[in-house]
């Protein structure tokens, strides 16, 4: 009874509000399915950090470090990038570039939608950020979690936990917030431009050959970025070469459930109440946002400039999936396609443009890290 009471009476009301927190986020990802691999276990992960003298964090007792479990796990796998370079073999595994090498020209959209990365980290450095910090918020806008964790944590961020959250959030927010974007910038008309789409055969030489060359290059270009293009495009010709079918379906399903499972979890070692329940946290969750609206804008807008100049003109909706939420942004745009003309399918040119943004937004936190590094 006694170490009841000492618990009852070291528990503080920001740690009933982080208990809150953590239950929204199971709520999220039960009730409406929003990113559940990872939300589940945040929002546990969230609970167990803020119960008072939690061992699952490391803490002083009697003037004595005791070392929490989540610390270990967090320091043995997110402080060294080893969960985020597991899971872009995973995604890697996962990403058919076959539309993008079938029309290479897509790739110009994935980095036009890269707009808002740089945009909001110029905003949150004028709000005050130290330039790593506002780098690894600006990060979110593309919607592309492991790059925002590996980036945070490279800078040694101090808002670690509000970045996973606000990106892995606004991932699963795809399709409430994309679309007002969308039409928002464009005319009825021009969402119903079709777009015709002629399958070109691409040969498995090719397809073995792209992650390496991709990898090379952005290793020349921008080294910093070669851990997690290197890693991306790893997955991608294990997917490909054809001999390692089994290893493949295992990066696909088995490891990357597991890492995003634990991943989520670990991530909680940085959702203590004293690290989360700031005014930062807020303007982190709304910079994320001004950065995913300004991605999706970027990608938009790059498009109507060009049928300013095309003769074939392009639906400018399709710019919007070069953020990398993957295949989820391409998804929405096909869908939006359709209900403005039942005849309109743009799946094939979205999901092109789709992966290109998985390879930009990789590359753009690698500039970042070449820039700020």
């Amino acid at each position: 009874m006694e170490a009841i009471y000492e618990n009852l009476f070291n528990l503080e009301w920001r740690q009933v509000v982080m208990w809150l927190i953590g239950a929204l986020l199971i709520y999220l990802a039960i009730k409406k399915d929003m990113e559940p691999a990872l939300l589940l276990p945040m929002g546990f992960g969230a609970i167990l950090v803020n119960l008072p003298l939690s061992g699952a964090v490391t803490q002083v007792h009697e003037g004595v470090e005791e070392a929490g479990v989540i610390d270990l796990l967090f320091n043995a796998t997110i402080a060294n990038e080893l969960f985020p370079l597991l899971l872009f073999i995973g995604i890697g595994a996962m990403i058919d570039f076959g539309p993008l090498l079938s029309n290479p020209k897509l790739m110009f959209f994935g980095a036009a939608a890269q707009f808002g990365i740089f945009f909001t980290l110029s905003l949150a450095a004028l709000l005050g950020f130290d330039i790593k910090d506002a780098a690894s918020i600006a990060i979110i806008g593309a919607a592309d979690g492991p790059t925002s964790i590996f980036v945070a944590n490279y800078f040694q961020s101090n808002y670690l936990g509000p970045i996973i959250v606000a990106a892995y959030s606004y991932m699963a927010l795809v399709p409430i917030v994309q679309p007002p974007v969308i039409r928002l910038l464009t005319t009825q008309n021009e969402r119903r431009i079709r777009m015709d789409y002629k399958e070109v055969g691409v040969s498995k030489l090719t397809r073995i050959l792209f992650p390496i060359t991709v990898t090379v290059i952005a290793g020349i270009f921008s080294p910093r970025s070669v851990a997690l293009v290197g890693f991306l495009m790893f997955g991608n010709l294990v997917r490909e070469c054809g001999v390692l079918k089994s290893l493949s379906e295992t990066a696909q399903n088995v490891l990357a459930n597991l890492v995003t499972l634990l991943l989520g979890l670990t991530v909680a070692a940085r959702m203590t109440a004293e690290a989360f329940l700031n005014w930062r946290t807020l303007m982190i969750l709304g910079l994320g946002l001004i950065a995913f609206i300004f991605d999706t804008a970027g990608g938009v807008l790059f498009a109507k400039l060009i049928n300013l100049f095309a003769k074939k003109k392009i639906n400018p909706m399709i710019g919007a999936c070069g953020i990398s939420a993957f295949p989820m942004s391409a998804r929405v745009v096909h869908k939006m396609g359709l209900a403005e003309d039942g005849q309109n399918f743009l799946l094939m040119h979205a999901v092109g443009v789709n992966v290109s943004g998985q390879i930009a937004s990789v590359i753009a936190g690698g500039l970042i890290l070449n820039f700020f590094g």
